[in-house]
């Protein structure tokens, strides 16, 4: 019987994100949290002779949200850049989690031609000592460079 070591489990705040937008890379060093994922779009599907229903997949949806410390100005900017252009922006973020102290060694994602949905614009907060705010966004593809080790 295999049992899980504790200290394999992967620390949330050791890892890096980037993204690149516009040629640049940008180290997203104010991430606070980063998630994203993917789902499958599915119609139901009902078969003569079964009391089920059954369901297939139609195509996929990556959605994710950021929680970032409000000390950057680049997502707006992008979002300034779109209104005064109409010139949308779609870039790429690179995801590497990797805790020096686990022994599952690294994995790192690449989510593909992200989109961001919204931003704040302007915020004040008498109660914060450090604001933050939550950027969503979409994505259509991603890709694992590096996996996890099979414990």
């Amino acid at each position: 019987m295999a049992f899980l070591n504790e200290k394999d489990t992967i620390n949330g705040g050791e890892g890096t994100a980037y993204a690149t937008i516009n040629g640049s890379i940008e180290e997203l060093a104010y991430l606070k949290k980063i998630e994203a994922k993917v789902d499958k779009d599915k119609e139901d599907i009902k078969v003569l002779g079964r009391r089920t229903t059954g369901s297939k997949t139609r195509g996929l949806k990556g959605t994710g949200t950021m929680t970032i410390y409000y000390i950057t100005s680049i997502f707006r900017k992008l979002m300034s850049d779109y209104i005064k252009t109409g010139k949308d922006t779609y870039f790429d973020i690179q995801v590497t989690n990797q805790d020096p102290s686990s022994s599952t060694g690294k994995q790192t994602t690449v989510l593909k031609n992200c989109n961001i949905d919204s931003v704040i614009i302007a915020k004040l907060d008498i109660e914060a000592t450090a604001m933050d705010e939550e950027v969503s966004f979409t994505f259509d593809d991603f890709e694992i460079l590096d996996s996890f080790t099979h414990l």
